[in-house]
């Protein structure tokens, strides 16, 4: 008997009792009762999600719970994975969010309404990629962004800017729910059917533009849940404005939900497709790649930085799932294999580490107060945990060893090499590309977490809240405890997942079995003949640090040492103000990247008085804006308010003029049917 069913049902009652003890516990246990029931919930998705990794399969049908199509769920080593991840990030998020969520009282996210929303929103991240039918997949999609939706307005009455942000996001989930829409239904009706065993049955008899323009839709669609650009607008709003576990659960899990979407749909319900469909999916990557992380180190809200950083690594991801689907068009699967496992490695990477980043960055909102690391400083020794904890998922985002984020990003990167031996002069431009992208966003990456690091938490606190800053519950550190555990786990181990990444690449509907195996510490790539020992690195490099730390302390030790007062060049001790803050740690890579990131600066001098020469006060100001959202959503914007403001004439308050507009709307309906008939 599969295991993949109980559990499941396991997790969807669980989330239901965490969903009526949010409603109904009082104050002082909720956040305990919601969250542990919602941990139970993401364990068992995470027992789910390893039994499919295993090779178990699983399939059911409700007839009756949807009217007219039911509910059909199946779970396959492709769903699993993401299940599995997800189920992982809700357990550890959950257990970090009794303390955090306490924190707030009855307020925000300890509020009856958002612990209530909470164990449904980590219900639906376990079961969409279970979802086996368009209608089911649609019915659940939306429950899972009305879900997230809510838990991002949770904080509305606290600050102004959570109501627009939850406005951005609901309009561009929403916009790409409608494109999802459009595209799974005429791919339905193209096939004659909705379920995805038809689908995957028919998908050759579908015409070839019908194919090519529903890939088009569901890939803007899928893109914009994983906030790719340009359709990342609501990323960095939505993220920093959310209660910092749900951010950690939107960015860990739901946005990997999007790259499931588009390696489900063209890879295995439409059966792969033309070079052009990968191209643009690899040139979506790639801007996505750079910009994300550049708008990163420009950031100095800690949270929007990392939201910013998550838009960076979907898009690296979406770099592998292109270069798949182009080599396997090109007709080399083997590569085509280690390449799409190199994303779907990535993903499980980026879910831990920014789990982690964003339960640490909540953990330092929740101490002081701030997001601002213009203003914070001197938590390294105010909260020592956190700043280690921290120090760990900046490690894996910057993807040098031994951080987890190496091992997925040099996966990548063989495959894209290895990948040159296709022939065609696309490939032979294209691929040298992408590894130029990957290689410039791995070095914007470190210096984005570099000053995060170093600004936030080992310079010198420049605001009295983050200067008595105390550490966090037990609840919050045991929650960061177990990303930590995974970080360090993928990072020395990654083998381990050798043969479910396997079963997910052949699940997806690739050839080239075995493209990624091993065992232990050991990760094999048949494909190419090449292997790489993670834990043997971390080693020596272990190693090479203690020598070169160690051995100018030996030498030194045999020197008389006299102590002597740092010269001071007569200015007094330092202070704060003579520190760098984030804005002047990014300032000479704002100077290189001018003219991408356009910045906007403004100095204001103020004279005296009494004379027009003499200055009393310089106020200087720079601000980078978002330029795509500047110079594509801000005219799309101002013209619908145009459109808006004509409108209203239209509704003069007259009932004769409103019947006249439903008498010659029914016209039109009646000519149109005739028509059609």
């Amino acid at each position: 008997m599969s295991v993949i069913g109980p559990a499941l049902g396991v997790a969807a009652g669980l989330a239901g009792a965490g969903a009526a003890a949010g409603l109904l516990t009082p104050e002082r246990g909720r956040t305990t009762v919601v969250g542990g029931c919602t941990a139970g919930a993401g364990v068992a998705g995470l027992v789910a999600g390893v039994a499919a990794l295993g090779g178990v399969r699983w399939a059911v049908e409700f007839p009756g719970l949807l009217p007219l199509a039911g509910v059909r769920l199946a779970v396959d080593a492709l769903s699993g994975l993401f299940m599995a991840v997800a189920g992982a990030v809700v357990a550890a998020v959950a257990l970090y969010g009794i303390g955090y969520a306490k924190g707030h009282g009855g307020h925000g996210a300890g509020s009856r309404g958002a612990q209530a929303v909470l164990p449904l929103f980590a219900l639906t991240l376990l079961l969409v990629p279970a979802a086996a039918s368009v209608s089911t997949f649609l019915v659940l999609w939306e429950l899972m962004a009305l879900a997230s939706l809510l838990l991002v307005l949770a904080e509305h009455r606290e600050r102004s800017s959570v109501r627009e942000a939850g406005v951005w996001y609901a309009v561009m989930t929403h916009l790409g729910f409608v494109l999802l829409l459009i595209g799974l239904v005429w791919l339905a009706a193209s096939a004659g059917g909705e379920d995805f065993a038809a689908l995957r049955a028919d998908a050759n008899d579908v015409p070839a533009p019908v194919r090519g323009t529903v890939f088009v839709l569901l890939a803007a669609g899928f893109s914009s849940k994983a906030g790719a650009v340009p359709l990342h607008a609501w990323l960095p709003r939505a993220h920093p404005e959310a209660p910092s576990h749900v951010s950690a659960l939107m960015s860990a899990a739901m946005v990997n939900l999007g790259i499931y979407g588009i390696v489900r749909a063209g890879f295995d319900l439409l059966g792969g497709g033309p070079l052009w469909w990968w191209l643009g999916l690899i040139a979506i990557g790639a801007v996505s790649a750079v910009y994300g992380i550049l708008q990163a180190a420009m950031a100095s809200d800690l949270k929007q930085l990392l939201a910013y950083s998550t838009s960076e690594n979907m898009g690296l991801a979406l770099i592998g799932v292109g270069a798949a689907g182009l080599f396997s068009a090109s007709g080399d699967g083997a590569v085509a294999g280690l390449a799409l496992a190199a994303a779907l490695l990535h993903v499980v990477n980026h879910s831990a580490f920014k789990a982690l980043l964003f339960c640490a960055a909540g953990s330092v909102l929740r101490a002081t107060g701030l997001r601002d690391l213009d203003r914070l400083g001197g938590l390294r020794a105010r909260m020592p945990a956190t700043a280690g904890l921290f120090a760990l998922g900046a490690l894996g985002a910057v993807a040098l060893p031994p951080g987890n984020g190496f091992i997925s990003e040099w996966l990548l990167l063989q495959s894209l090499i290895h990948g040159l031996t296709v022939p065609g002069v696309t490939p032979a431009i294209v691929l040298p590309l992408a590894v130029a992208v990957i290689a410039l966003s791995a070095g914007l990456a470190a210096a984005v977490f570099v000053k995060a690091l170093g600004v936030g938490f080992f310079a010198r606190a420049r605001d009295e809240r983050a200067a008595k800053a105390s550490e966090s519950p037990a609840s919050m550190l045991a929650g960061m405890g177990l990303l930590a555990a995974a970080c360090a786990g993928l990072a020395l181990l990654p083998g381990m997942l050798g043969s479910g990444l396997d079963r997910a690449v052949t699940a997806a509907g690739l050839a080239g079995r075995g493209a990624v195996s091993g065992g232990g510490t050991q990760l094999r790539l048949e494909a190419i003949s090449a292997s790489l020992w993670p834990l043997w690195v971390v080693l020596a490099l272990t190693a090479a640090v203690a020598v070169a730390a160690g051995l100018p302390r030996l030498i030194g030790a045999q020197r008389r040492r006299t102590k002597a007062r740092l010269w001071d060049c007569g200015g007094g001790a330092p202070t704060p103000r003579m520190a760098y803050t984030a804005t002047s740690f990014a300032e000479p890579l704002q100077r290189v990247f001018d003219d991408v990131l356009a910045p906007e600066q403004d100095v204001n001098v103020t004279p005296v008085r009494e004379s027009a020469y003499l200055v009393e006060r310089v106020r200087y100001q720079r601000r980078v804006p978002d330029r795509l959202e500047h110079r594509l959503y801000e005219p799309v914007l101002g013209a619908l308010s145009q459109v808006g403001r004509r409108a209203r004439r239209l509704a003069s308050g007259s009932v004769h003029l409103y019947l006249g507009y439903g008498f010659f709307a029914l016209v039109a309906l009646l000519a149109v049917l005739v028509v059609g008939w």
